[in-house]
């Protein structure tokens, strides 16, 4: 199976050696985004709520190159630095998502890239 790699000039650039996305026969797998504006490489947002804004923006970019889009999503990972920020960023998540809802895991974690306080990856269905 030919794997093919996934670049979108509206997402961040990997900020490591990564794909921001792989495409494997009908699925895609979707790097975790943090909240980077891709213009700038900045961080934007003070809060997780406010960053998750960003980093749903930047996966749906990514998604957007292969085709796709948030009702193609079967599943992502939610890693928080404070669970604290689960409702605000879970309000963000579904308001980007609808009525789709996908399996997901959420995972608090000590630190993200950047001082980040919200990222999220995904496996989407082409």
């Amino acid at each position: 199976m030919k794997l093919v790699p996934i670049q979108s000039a509206d997402a961040p650039a990997a900020i490591g050696p990564y794909s921001q996305a792989i495409q494997a026969g009908n699925l895609l797998f979707c790097s975790g985004q943090i909240a980077l504006d891709p213009k700038t490489m900045q961080m934007v947002g003070a809060t997780a709520a406010e960053q998750a804004e960003q980093v749903l923006t930047n996966l749906t970019a990514v998604l957007a190159q292969a085709g796709a889009s948030m009702a193609h999503v079967a599943r992502t990972t939610i890693y928080l630095v404070s669970m604290a920020d689960f409702a605000a960023v879970n309000e963000v998540y579904g308001k980007h998502f609808g009525g789709h809802k996908p399996a997901r895991a959420t995972v608090a974690v000590k630190e993200l890239p950047k001082g980040g306080l919200v990222e999220i990856d995904c496996i989407a269905c082409l």
